[in-house]
């Protein structure tokens, strides 16, 4: 596809990524393959070398994967994607090739809890120290750099505050200390915000959600801003074996097709939905980047090019009535997940961040009535009918 980043976004999320098959495939087709025949002796020797850029072994590379790998890089304006096994997967590769024993990460408090979880427990063990700021305050930022700092980590919007970090304040904050900032975009996919360009050096995403966007998949992908850092992060992967696997890349690769159309479907009901929350008498406060309420809003304005689809709020009942309500939800599910076709409901405090100490978990805004709504593509009227019905119960 020539001059591609000069396509429009819905273009790009159908055609990005797309090779001449030899047989004419309409689609990506699925080389379901461990490992790939050699023409000679010395073309295998020179696929190892590098003199050929042949494929040789799944784990190290397959079309199907490089076609997902080279389609979210273009719509992140990036220079390569690597993908990976799961969104976890993705976040402890770029962990591993970028710190180590001594070395010191700046994280956001609140984020999605096993990233946070894992290097508390795991990475800790092996040297590596951390400190966990609320990053949507770059002063806090500035204050935990030390010399040994070697990665800003943030995502945004967070996981499950709805905090906003200023991309361009942070990427320029880190390359005064020689830094790379790492982002987690998970919450907005490339369709509404691009992190690159905003100053970013690596971003990651977990592609369960909003980029395969039909929950029948887990997958994830690393994104980076230039080639060194690129050739840092791949052998790390490549060696850790948490890659892709074909029909995996397939699925998700199918799912990137429709992402624009779906998630502005789904943001479009969570606007009307967290402005319906904002005036119930039962709710105490409501977190979305389109309402003007939202402390960033203006932020996300710039940064954004919509609020997204995720919504948290908490009842006036506190968790007892947040509970009420989520046991009483009939169209909505209750799960964990977000980005799928279908709305969920969950309690971040005891689901996804149960694992982070009640201490800390105050500290990043996360309370115990804290009710987390990832908004599907469902008529809107429909979702508030359900909303409706349990919060008379709450």
């Amino acid at each position: 596809m020539k001059n591609a980043k000069d396509l429009g976004f819905f273009t790009r999320q159908v055609h990005a990524g797309e090779f001449d098959d030899p047989n004419g495939s309409a689609t990506i087709p699925i080389y379901q393959t461990s490992t790939f025949r050699f023409k000679s002796a010395d073309h295998g020797a020179a696929c190892f070398s590098g003199e050929d850029n042949g494929y040789i072994y799944t784990r190290l590379g397959n079309p199907t994967i490089d076609a997902l790998e080279k389609a979210v890089a273009n719509l992140e304006h990036g220079y390569g994607g690597i993908a990976t096994s799961s969104g976890m997967a993705a976040i402890t590769t770029v962990y591993l090739a970028l710190l180590g024993s001594g070395k010191h990460i700046v994280s956001h408090n609140a984020l999605y809890g096993p990233a946070r979880g894992v290097m508390e427990t795991v990475f800790s063990r092996f040297g590596v120290k951390y400190s966990y700021v609320d990053t949507t305050n770059i002063e806090n930022v500035r204050k935990a750099i030390l010399p040994e700092t070697t990665m800003i980590y943030t995502e945004t919007p967070a996981n499950p505050t709805i905090g906003i970090s200023d991309l361009k304040a942070l990427a320029e904050l880190a390359h005064e200390h020689n830094i790379p900032l790492v982002v987690d975009n998970t919450f907005c996919s490339p369709f509404l915000q691009r992190p690159i360009e905003h100053g970013a050096d690596v971003v990651v995403h977990s592609m369960t959600k909003f980029i395969n966007g039909h929950a029948d998949i887990v997958a994830g992908m690393i994104i980076t801003a230039n080639e060194k850092l690129f050739k840092i992060i791949e052998p790390v992967m490549n060696n850790m074996g948490c890659n892709m696997d074909p029909h995996q890349a397939y699925m998700v690769h199918r799912g990137l097709k429709t992402l624009g159309l779906r998630v502005e479907r789904a943001q479009s009901s969570a606007m009307k939905i967290a402005e319906y929350l904002e005036n119930h008498p039962k709710v105490a406060w409501v977190k979305y980047p389109g309402l003007k309420s939202h402390p960033q809003y203006d932020l996300a304005k710039r940064q954004m090019d919509g609020p997204g689809t995720m919504i948290s709020f908490e009842l006036k009942g506190g968790l007892d009535a947040g509970k009420k309500l989520m046991d009483n939800v009939k169209l909505i599910l209750l799960a964990v997940s977000l980005g799928g076709v279908e709305s969920l409901i969950q309690h971040p405090a005891s689901m996804t961040h149960s694992k982070i100490s009640h201490e800390k978990k105050l500290q990043a805004g996360i309370t115990d009535g804290l009710v987390r709504l990832a908004t599907g593509i469902e008529n809107v009227e429909d979702l508030i009918t359900d909303l409706d019905q349990a919060l008379q119960k709450a």
